[in-house]
């Protein structure tokens, strides 16, 4: 027994090289849980809102169950790197009510055009292209990029919890305490809060755990189990490549130019919600090197090209980086065992899909809250005294959480970027690539559909 455990450690050191990485076995565990449960709520959001485009809600949850694992199991054996994958938010929107409802294309069109920008991704990943688009982006917003991702997930956590709520009138409000769900959330925040100061190994775990527990007895916490259908068949190879070009059109040329702007849409989206996670929860783990470069940076978006690929394979919208990892990073994950864990339990959840739904919303928010007020220290990198360096940053950081999207965030920051370097005289400041970007954010929000 004790042969087989030394075993076990040392195909887990070699693999993930932990002493190097200066963490632990037991640490990389715990923070592959806490980011496993921040996120599990798309196992059941993510059909829900498919589901509204056509798709079997039960199939759906098959295909986010399993792209979500061979992403995350790519991601941490490929690239060993803490971070998770599975259909993001946003994108599985923009699926449903900008390309099915509103576009007017089928669900099985929609799904080949993910997986030609999942194909397209694995070209310019392959080439070099992605990662030259990561080292063209400088300091200043990569920095911007952490602190305005730690404001989207405080966000993302405090509308989970109810504690912020919408208002007709000044768009935002806090909450009405006399609700269950809102007084738990703040319950949750106090106790991981007092974790975290007490240094508490696995607070944000804990945390999530015994705001669970509390949950019960207030109503909130969900004790029903659901019955699950294992059937993928539904949504299992349905892409229709055929459909999507759509040449019963009138205009040829018009149906392939509506395709490309689809698959362009997703890309742009994908990509650089992806590059946002990585730089910024990579910033938080202190991974980046002196040039704001992430080590095995090529690996992770080939991880997520791939993830890309095979979810619309299964029957699901784009899968991206997961924001949550964040969490997993702040509970010390540094290497690819933080990611193998989540990835594993996305595999058992298919068969545990039932006790899923006993986390609420409520619980997992202020592991949100917690980890945006960790990654907001990045801010304190970025010259605000140099304006043409200052507005783009603010520009990054602001318009994650007001547009609730991290890749507006840093489309904004670009844009702007360049127009402040040019204003100031420091056109020589700005890389090709920064200039390219920012031309094909202008065309995404002028032209394209989003």
């Amino acid at each position: 027994m004790a042969q087989n455990t030394m075993a076990n450690t040392s195909f887990l050191e070699k693999q993930f090289q932990l002493k190097q990485n200066k963490t632990d076995v037991k640490t990389e565990i715990i923070a592959g849980i806490t980011t496993f449960i921040t996120m599990a709520y798309i196992l059941f959001v993510n059909p829900d809102i498919l589901s509204q485009a056509g798709m079997s809600f039960n199939a759906v949850f098959m295909a986010t169950a399993l792209s979500a694992a061979i992403g995350t199991l790519i991601m941490g054996f490929y690239a060993n790197l803490p971070f998770a994958q599975a259909p993001g938010m946003g994108l599985n929107a923009f699926f449903t009510y900008g390309v099915v409802l509103g576009m007017g294309y089928t669900w099985q069109q929609a799904l080949a055009a993910i997986f030609v920008s999942g194909i397209v991704f694995i070209f310019l990943t392959v080439t070099g292209v992605r990662e030259m688009i990561v080292e063209g982006i400088p300091n200043s917003l990569k920095h911007a990029i952490g602190g305005g991702i730690g404001l989207f997930i405080a966000l993302l956590g405090f509308k989970n919890s109810g504690i912020v709520i919408g208002n007709p009138v000044t768009l935002v409000a806090l909450a009405n305490f006399k609700e269950p769900a809102a007084i738990l959330g703040v319950i949750g925040v106090v106790i991981t809060a007092i974790l975290m100061v007490k240094r508490t190994k696995g607070a944000l775990l804990i945390g999530i755990v015994a705001t669970t527990l509390i949950g019960i007895p207030m109503g909130v916490t969900n004790t029903q189990l659901m019955d699950f259908s294992l059937d993928i068949t539904p949504t299992f190879m349905k892409m229709d490549f055929a459909g999507l070009l759509n040449l019963g059109e009138a205009s040829v040329v018009g149906a392939i130019m509506s395709v490309i702007t689809v698959v362009i849409s997703f890309s742009l989206v994908d990509m650089f919600d992806t590059i946002g996670t990585l730089i910024g929860t990579g910033a938080k783990a202190k991974m980046l090197d002196e040039n704001g470069k992430l080590p095995n940076m090529n690996k992770a978006l080939l991880a997520d090209a791939v993830a890309t690929s095979a979810g619309a394979v299964l029957g699901t919208s784009t899968v991206t980086t997961f924001v949550e990892s964040a969490a997993g990073v702040a509970e010390g994950g540094k290497t690819g065992l933080t990611a193998v864990t989540t990835g594993v339990l996305f595999l058992f959840s298919i068969f545990l899909a039932p006790f899923a739904l006993m986390v609420p919303g409520a619980a997992t928010a202020p592991a949100l809250i917690i980890v945006g007020v960790l990654m907001m220290g990045s801010v304190r990198n970025v010259n605000f005294d140099d304006f043409s360096e200052a507005l783009p940053a603010f520009f990054t950081i602001a318009l994650m959480p007001f547009s609730f999207s991290i890749a507006n965030g840093i489309a904004g920051g670009i844009i702007f970027y360049c127009i402040t370097k040019v204003a100031a005289g420091k056109f020589k400041e700005i890389h090709p690539t920064m200039i390219v970007l920012a031309i094909l954010f202008v065309l995404r929000f002028t032209i394209l559909p989003h």
